[in-house]
């Protein structure tokens, strides 16, 4: 307490007082004395620890599923073309009416502590697969339910459990290597704007945006989803490099009006240095008055005797010059020098190389097809010249992108591979209200995501029938089993596989048995339209899903449903 404070306390008597330096007090109808045999405990004494509630077996296991059923339920009945809305209460604001799996999941808290934690293993699935995929997160929550259920009813009629995992693993592993032989690649704009549409929620006019953005900008560009000011969806196209970097000095600019320096076919000039002494760069200046070509400078900072110089040429008409300082910050600011150099071919002139900028000449100078400079961003146009540099480039940063744990890096990684790639779509979302657009957005963000795994590993049929097409595998691999645990593990694999089918069409108000019965035993690529209500070929009609999406909802859901299964204490 530190200092002589006087206290009023009003209280029953008999009663006690728990103060919160750790010492109890007992009222006995006078003055308030410490209560017997409690000690005095000084200052910063820690509460005492909450008391942990130990479940075990059957019992456990079932507050596990309580929670799992909660979650899977909720998310569900957001299946398929004809899927329902979840509304999400939240602390402050409107509520949110949405469609996306992973969000509703995330949203789902349980007051008992045990079911709970089922609802949290449930989440990790759908978080998992968001992350891996993109999307369908509801197809793994749902799988994940139906393993689960199928398990412990074997668990209960006194099956290994760890026996069951085994034959589990091996099923989904034959599954997820037939997925993959089937799957094709994207063949066209068409295929992007099927996939994009049926994440979409079945959205025609979201599928046709995202078609849009990337027949613009191509594989290897970036799209992002904005909020508009207006009520309709549009797309903004940005070309070439952009950098978020202006031009260091107003007396670069070349056209007044627009307030921006636009220079055709200039040379490159990258380094990580400051320059200050014009002696550092006057034989390069010589060099470029003499070829009679601009200057396009990327460098720390230009300051001193050597931006005068710049100025005063430029301004004499005797040179042609811009400058602009290096984007991003940190450890960054190198990786956008070097992507710099390897679109326009200049060499990067590097200080912890040892290089000198005295010895610098035209040769090692880059080329671009027009650089664009406002007061705070640039655009840099390239000549096309270098694309093996430019490919192996990206592939090299979507491999750190793919490594990294932080969502910050991942975003920036994609950041710079758009801007070698050539492009940025900006999809700006427009809604009459708070909750339309929120839920727009996300639907806008499970396309992109779709169709990013789409262009990488393929696509399949969608409808559930790759699942079932592909369970067909699991009838050999039993036979080949001597457990008979394992048998069963297998064998409820094959049953969970129907259930992404069965649910579509209950979504759709059919029958979900009877829709498995007319589709079961079709060739490859025929399934149940449930937005047509009609069995034809999937491939054909548009309904297709990606490769990545079908593999990792199956990985993630047997994943944490086989260890819910071994679960023995909670």
């Amino acid at each position: 307490f530190g200092e002589r404070r006087k206290l009023l306390f009003v209280v029953e008597k008999g009663a006690e007082l728990r103060m919160g330096c750790g010492e109890t007090w007992a009222f006995v109808g006078g003055p308030v004395l410490p209560s017997a045999g409690v000690r005095r405990s000084r200052v910063g004494t820690p509460p005492m620890c909450l008391a942990k509630k130990v479940t075990f077996g059957d019992e456990a296991r079932k507050s596990l599923l309580t929670g799992i059923d909660a979650v899977a339920n909720a998310v569900k009945i957001t299946l398929g073309p004809k899927g329902r809305n979840v509304v999400l209460e939240t602390a402050f604001g409107a509520p949110q009416v949405v469609n996306d799996g992973v969000t509703i999941a995330k949203d789902i808290s349980l007051a008992d502590p045990a079911e709970n934690t089922g609802s949290l293993l449930l989440q990790e699935v759908a978080s998992k697969t968001d992350l891996k995929a993109g999307d369908g997160t509801t197809t793994s929550t749902l799988l994940c339910q139906a393993l689960i259920n199928q398990g412990l009813k074997a668990v209960a009629a006194g099956r290994n459990p760890i026996a069951l995992k085994r034959g589990m693993d091996k099923a989904v592993k034959a599954v997820i290597d037939e997925i993959n032989k089937c799957a094709k690649p994207t063949s066209g704009i068409d295929d992007i704007r099927s996939v994009a549409t049926i994440s979409a929620g079945n959205d025609e006019a979201m599928g046709d945006i995202i078609a849009a953005a990337y027949e613009r900008i191509g594989e290897t560009g970036s799209t992002s989803v904005e909020e508009s000011q207006s009520l309709n969806d549009e797309v903004e196209f940005t070309e070439g490099m952009e950098l978020d970097r202006g031009y260091i000095s107003p007396y670069f600019i070349k056209d007044q009006e627009r307030q921006i320096c636009d220079m055709k076919q200039p040379r490159v000039f990258v380094t990580d240095r400051k320059i200050s002494n014009v002696s550092d760069i006057v034989k390069l200046l010589e060099q470029m008055v003499k070829i009679k070509q601009p200057l396009f400078m990327v460098c720390d900072d230009v300051t001193g005797e050597a931006l005068s110089t710049l100025v005063v040429n430029k301004m004499r008409g005797v040179l042609d010059v811009c400058a602009i300082k290096t984007p991003g910050f940190g450890e960054r600011r190198k990786g956008y020098l070097q992507d710099i150099a390897i679109l326009t071919g200049a060499k990067y002139i590097a200080e912890d190389l040892g290089m000198s900028l005295d010895t610098v000449t035209v040769d090692d100078l880059g080329l671009a097809e027009r650089v664009v400079s406002a007061k705070e961003a640039c655009t840099i146009i390239a000549t096309g010249q270098h694309q093996e540099e430019i490919k192996e480039r990206i592939a090299q940063i979507r491999q750190d992108v793919e490594t990294t744990d932080s969502e910050f890096d991942r975003q920036k990684g994609e950041e710079r591979i758009a801007r070698l790639g050539g492009g940025i779509a900006r999809i700006k979302v427009g809604a009459a209200t708070e909750t339309e657009l929120k839920d727009k957005k996300l639907r806008y963000e499970d396309a992109l995501n779709a169709t990013r795994a789409a262009i990488e590993a393929g696509i399949v049929p969608g409808g559930g029938s790759t699942l079932l097409f592909c369970s067909r595998v699991i009838p050999p691999l039993m036979e080949t089993l001597e457990d008979e645990d394992e048998k069963i593990g297998a064998e409820i694999v094959l049953k969970s596989l129907e259930a992404p089918i069965m649910q579509i069409a209950e979504n759709a108000g059919r029958e979900g048995e009877v829709i498995l019965e007319k589709v079961r035993d079709l060739e490859f690529g025929m399934g149940y339209n449930a937005r047509t209500d009609k069995v034809e070929n999937l491939l054909e009609s548009g309904v297709i899903d990606p490769t990545k999406v079908a593999t990792w909802s199956l990985e993630n859901a047997e994943s944490v449903a086989s260890l819910v299964l071994t679960t023995e204490c909670l």
